[in-house]
């Protein structure tokens, strides 16, 4: 009689994957947009509580008053994070026209009687016990359109007409209602968003160009009417700029970073937000973490969003579906490009731009949009090809929970 022999068994090496093969596994996308995501809302939730508590103080309130107020937006933000990253791609081609149109009504009402200006800007809206930034809202609607719009006119590319109409003209309207309630810092995100969402579309160079030249004359045009803003950009050019009027925000934003050196003062120990840093919890709350927690810090917002910035690129270059390509494009060029501007500013790269650094800065209606914005870009990533089918192998935080529950009991 012959002997069968058994194959050897595969040594442990062999049978776990590699860890190449566990980075550049079909969910590496989904794992990092979360987990960026959320390591950046901590830490912009602790850092709104330092940098706001002074000035809360000042004015008679709680110290927490700017973080509780923060933090509500933050749990309203990841509910609406999580459902955007459950619905399919094909439900976001139905609703762009629908979320595009309740974008734009809803920036019309900034020049209602519901409209407020703030900070030179007419951009929020006040009800009783509520304020938002349209403009914000419509930067998600924005992308979601161009997606759907350019994915029809691909095929259609070669001729200008098609690649132009309507993507730019009705992209170049959104961007006029914001111009409108003299937002320059939000139209010029708005204008990466939609070049970002033309590049990975692949309209022709000469389009491209074309478009880009013209949003630069706007810009240059816009900025030159204005005093304020001419002003802004003579002292960012001048080396003798007076540091208690025009560069009085950018010098102390410098010495923050200055006086943080290598780890920081140490978390709560800022001294410029007692009062000598203006937006100290808003768009100069980059400058806030240099003082705390020193060069370390600033490059752990780098490098968190470098990851975002990765996963995203990741999407662009992994998913079969072309709308969810340019949609994540257009995403990614809003949100990093906002923050690489935010910090520039901070810095002293660039003339002071009221921009806040997406997901860390306060904000409600900010925070909410990237929120979903970056729930719709995770919804993208679960359908990258094989994504769903590894999440669904894996057992839920629940399942896993109740088998240690069980070991533990045996």
């Amino acid at each position: 009689m012959a002997q069968t022999t058994d194959a050897p068994a595969p040594r442990a090496a062999e049978r776990r994957p590699s860890r190449l093969g566990q980075w550049n596994s079909a969910v590496t996308s989904y794992y990092l947009l979360v987990g960026a995501s959320l390591l950046l809302l901590v830490l912009g939730l602790v850092m709104v509580l330092s940098s706001s508590s002074v000035d809360s103080l000042a004015s008679g309130k709680s110290p927490y008053t700017v973080f509780f107020g923060q933090a509500q937006y933050a749990m309203i933000g990841l509910p609406l994070m999580w459902l955007a990253s459950r619905i399919r791609p094909a439900t976001y081609k139905r609703l762009a026209w629908p979320l595009l149109g309740l974008g734009v009504v809803a920036q019309l009402l900034v020049f209602s009687p519901l409209g407020r200006s703030k900070g030179g800007n007419q951009g929020w809206i006040y009800l009783p016990g509520f304020s938002a930034q349209p403009s914000e809202a419509l930067k998600l609607a924005l992308v979601v359109w161009l997606g759907m719009i350019l994915v029809r006119k691909q095929p259609m590319f070669d001729d200008w007409k098609h690649a132009a109409v309507p993507a730019i003209p009705i992209a170049g309207g959104a961007i006029g209602l914001v111009l409108l309630g003299h937002d320059l810092g939000t139209a010029m995100i708005m204008i990466l968003l939609v070049a970002g969402a033309l590049f990975v579309a692949g309209v022709p160079m000469r389009i491209f160009v074309g478009a880009g030249v013209l949003a630069g004359v706007v810009v240059a045009a816009l900025a030159i009417g204005s005093a304020n803003r001419v002003g802004r950009i003579l002292n960012f050019f001048s080396g003798t700029c007076d540091v208690t009027a025009g560069c009085y925000q950018t010098k102390h934003g410098l010495q923050a970073l200055a006086t943080g050196g290598w780890f920081g003062l140490g978390l709560g120990q800022s001294r410029e937000k007692w009062s000598y840093l203006p937006e100290a919890h808003n768009d100069f709350i980059f400058a806030i973490i240099g003082e705390e927690l020193g060069l370390i810090g600033t490059l752990l917002v780098l490098a968190l969003f470098g990851v975002l910035a990765f996963a995203m690129f990741r999407v662009i270059a992994r998913h079969r579906d072309p709308f969810a390509q340019i949609v994540t494009g257009g995403v990614a060029a809003w949100i990093i490009g906002q923050a690489l501007v935010n910090m520039g500013v901070v810095v002293g790269l660039l003339p002071v731009i009221g921009v806040p650094l997406p997901l860390v800065s306060a904000g409600g209606s900010a925070l909410i949009t990237t929120l979903v914005a970056l729930g719709v870009v995770i919804s993208f990533a679960r359908t990258e090809p094989g994504a769903a089918e590894a999440l669904a192998a894996r057992p839920s935080v629940v399942r896993r929970s109740l088998a240690v529950i069980g070991r533990t009991r045996a």
